[in-house]
């Protein structure tokens, strides 16, 4: 592999298109593909080439990286790219797809040839954008070095946290806190409403304390402003709730109020929101 890796990025949606554009920004030669071509063809103006097939995209590609929604998506668009594959070639699987998931994709790529990197992300649509992703490496160490062009170009930092699989269950024990914290937000809202105090009030008076957080004043200002516009959305979330959940349950350990939350996620999205941010589950409360 080159200083500079060719590299075929199946998935341009809300993560994907801003992580391809900090891709082409480093110099990076990329590919683009998307189910969807229109998602993916603004990014011909970047410098991606956008390609018909996921076997177009991929053909002789140093680095294919996957951003889509869950371990279906990612082994359709892997197993649809065939021949196009070569032996060898880095797989860097970047979606939220859980323990279970994780193994299945390993599995697939050792039947395919693929050196397989799990390497989940931490951030949103504008971290994304900015190039600010916390990346969860987890694989061989020989591919690392060859990652790093990559890796630099869409976070801002990289974390190695072990054997492929191992950044998947820290990406799973970090969305329980985001999930956790949003739902939490959401509650107090509703209460400080149902109690007659202005809910505003309360992201005042934990402002800038022991009890604030980054996360706190954002999403609960969105709420208030009923401002859903998605960031992390809520079909992704639930999705997210029930990884965690089949993790736990897996490994033994007991995430009852990760449980809440997957049921007033269920909610929201049956009240037609899961196109929404997250913090749409506000609005089911």
């Amino acid at each position: 592999m080159t200083d500079l890796p060719t590299v075929a990025l199946l998935g341009t949606g809300t993560m994907g298109a801003g992580m391809a554009r900090n891709i082409a920004a480093a110099g990076v030669p990329l590919r683009v593909w998307n189910r969807t071509r229109a998602k993916a063809e603004p990014l011909a103006e970047a410098g991606a080439t956008v390609a018909d097939s996921p076997g177009e995209a991929v053909r002789d590609a140093d680095v294919v990286l996957t951003m889509l929604f869950d371990t279906d998506s990612v082994e359709g668009a892997i197993r649809e790219a065939g021949d196009g594959l070569g032996e060898g070639t880095i797989w860097l699987q970047q979606s939220t797809v859980g323990v279970e998931g994780a193994e299945r994709l390993a599995a697939v790529a050792a039947e395919l040839g693929l050196v397989y990197v799990d390497a989940p992300v931490l951030g949103t649509k504008q971290p994304a954008e900015d190039g600010k992703l916390v990346v969860l490496g987890s694989g061989p160490e020989d591919a690392r070095t060859g990652l790093a062009p990559v890796l630099d170009a869409i976070g801002a930092r990289t974390v190695w946290v072990g054997a492929a699989g191992q950044g998947t269950r820290l990406k799973l024990v970090a969305n329980s806190w985001v999930l956790t914290v949003v739902e939490g937000i959401a509650e107090c809202l509703t209460l400080a409403t149902a109690l007659g105090v202005d809910p505003r009030q309360f992201l005042d008076v934990v402002k800038g304390g022991a009890m604030d957080a980054p996360y706190v004043q954002l999403k609960g200002a969105s709420m208030l402003a009923g401002d859903f516009t998605p960031s992390f959305g809520l079909d992704g979330a639930a999705k997210d709730a029930s990884l965690i959940l089949d993790a736990a349950r897996g490994s033994g350990a007991d995430v009852a109020f990760v449980e809440v939350v997957q049921q007033h996620f269920a909610r929201a999205l049956e009240a037609g929101h899961g196109d929404l941010d997250l913090s749409a589950t506000y609005l089911a409360h």
